[in-house]
């Protein structure tokens, strides 16, 4: 059979204009039902139809489920069609381990994102290619969020503003949704512009939030139109994208919050106040040596800081007490390793971390029940690839199915109930794990590991083990029937980082010992915390 190329020079030969313009758009229709259709040699994957490809089959929320649907039905590692682009999702410990940890210098770009540039501007290490300024911030968060630091300096804050936080579930109990999160935020607040938020109203209370429940609404894969497969979509004016809008507004949010936070920052240096924190450091370092990135990115990159370190850890924390409440034999157990450590006049510290083994099964399996990033972020290949017998074309995206995965059968049983006891067997945290050659005994799926785990994984176990040495945590009461309400432990936020929503439960402190400790070490945390209001 002649290609179509052939076909059309015969065309020029052998037939008047009026039928070379009829093959022209022949020729044309067929390359354009040709977008959509997927390479054979690709992993296999739900049907196509032509110049869409898969994209009509992309729930607007909730992509994470539907990605362990296609992989029962088309194999742990499956594509997806958007348009002209092409879509690998990785629902396998092995492909991953293969893939993205042996080949991470073809897997770890980003692919492009419009949406993602109209909210941030290019200026967000999440988006940004393996660049020079990716390489400066990446190396900026390894640095300060290394264990050294974090055990040696920043745990002091931590430990102090976790004296607050018991404090204020003491005295007003009902609020503790906002406490934790006030706590988090606070916390990387501190460390990373040297300013904390008493309460949850105050400015570096919340701001962290005001920026990052808009990221998570607009950059949810599958909320936007598939603008980067179809780039003609760009040209929709705003008025008629409700899309463009809301990531536009977004990234103002973005700018004004951080934006703010540095001004806060300049007007104190201004008056000769400077501070152990990390944008100070940085500022003196960068006017001495010279600028790496611009004034936008480098507002962006301290507010990086605080969003990967206060967002992610506070919804991992609101999980665990939404676990408690919902499974009161996990308290029981904390409790009987705790009290051998910590009498009622000691809370935990991180010290006690090998002594109290089962806070840290806990956290890990918080971390697997509810998964915060529950699609991951996405990476891009820069050159064709092969996995057992199928293409990887360049330029695909890869999705790690990190829900997914953690609720398959055959990987975690009875995969909806929380159970620590899944990691018996990894009393150490994800950071040992990560090197080891054993792929398949990780507590973690990959060895690439966000820059910020050691601040997350001390925190969650920090706060942890002193909620369950301080409090008990119940269902809530029904005032009329006496019974107690059951608790939805699948009343999450949509989005591409994902929260519990807000829910009531009881909180009691365990003894009047336990009560007298905590009110007695709040003097010493307000007033060595002082120095950064």
């Amino acid at each position: 059979m002649k290609s179509p190329d052939t076909l059309l020079k015969m065309a020029g030969q052998t037939t008047p204009a009026w039928g070379v313009v009829a093959l022209l758009i022949a020729f044309a229709i067929y390359r354009l039902l040709q977008i959509g259709r997927r390479d054979p040699r690709m992993p296999k994957g739900p049907p196509t139809v032509p110049i869409l490809g898969n994209f009509h089959q992309i729930p607007s929320s909730g992509l994470y489920a539907k990605f362990r649907d296609w992989s029962k039905e088309y194999g742990p590692v499956f594509s997806l069609k958007f348009g002209p682009t092409n879509i690998i999702v990785l629902c396998d410990r092995k492909a991953i381990h293969a893939l993205l940890d042996k080949k991470g210098a073809i897997y770890s770009d980003r692919p492009p994102s419009y949406v993602g540039r109209l909210l941030t501007q290019g200026d967000h290490i999440a988006l940004e290619q393996m660049d020079p300024v990716w390489r400066e911030k990446r190396k900026v968060i390894s640095h300060n969020f290394s264990p050294k630091n974090l055990d040696e300096k920043h745990f002091l804050v931590q430990e102090a503003e976790a004296t607050v936080l018991l404090n204020d579930l003491m005295n007003t109990p009902d609020g503790f949704f906002n406490h934790v999160r006030r706590y988090t935020a606070s916390s990387a607040s501190v460390l990373a512009f040297g300013h904390r938020g008493p309460t949850f109203d105050s400015f570096w209370g919340h701001v962290v939030y005001d920026v990052m429940d808009r990221w998570t609404e607009v950059m949810e894969a599958g909320a936007n139109p598939p603008v980067d497969e179809y780039p003609i979509l760009k040209l929709i004016p705003k008025r008629f994208a409700y899309w463009k809008r809301r990531a536009i507004a977004a990234g103002e949010v973005f700018d004004s919050m951080w934006g703010k936070a540095r001004g806060i920052v300049d007007e104190r240096r201004a008056k000769g106040i400077k501070r152990e924190c990390i944008i100070d450091n940085l500022l003196d370092e960068y006017d001495q040596k010279g600028w790496p990135m611009s004034q936008h990115a480098f507002n962006n990159l301290v507010g990086e800081v605080v969003e990967g370190a206060a967002d992610t850890t506070a919804a991992q924390i609101l999980t665990l007490i939404l676990a408690f409440a919902k499974y009161p034999q996990v308290q029981e157990k904390a409790r009987h390793e705790i009290d051998k450590v910590c009498p009622a006049d000691r809370p935990p510290t991180f010290s006690d971390f090998k002594s109290i083994t089962y806070i840290n099964q806990i956290v890990k399996e918080g971390m697997r029940w509810r998964p915060v990033a529950v699609t991951g972020l996405p990476h891009r290949v820069r050159e064709d690839d092969w996995y057992e017998g199928m293409l990887i074309p360049k330029d695909s995206t890869l999705f790690v199915a990190t829900w997914a995965i953690h609720h398959t059968e055959e990987l975690f049983p009875d995969h909806d109930t929380f159970d620590p006891e899944r990691y018996a067997n990894h009393p150490k945290l994800a950071n040992d794990y990560a090197g080891s050659p054993e792929w398949s005994n990780r507590d973690r799926f990959c060895r690439r590991l966000c820059p910020g785990v050691h601040f997350a994984e001390r925190n969650m176990w920090r706060i942890a083990a002193k909620l369950l040495w301080a409090y008990e945590f119940s269902e809530p009461i029904d005032s009329v029937t006496g019974k107690a309400i059951p608790l939805d432990v699948n009343a999450y936020n949509p989005g591409i980082l994902q929260a519990p929503l807000q829910f009531n439960v009881r909180i009691k402190v365990r003894s009047e010992n336990h009560a007298a400790t905590i009110k007695k070490e709040l003097v010493g945390a307000l007033d060595f915390l002082k120095k950064w209001e």
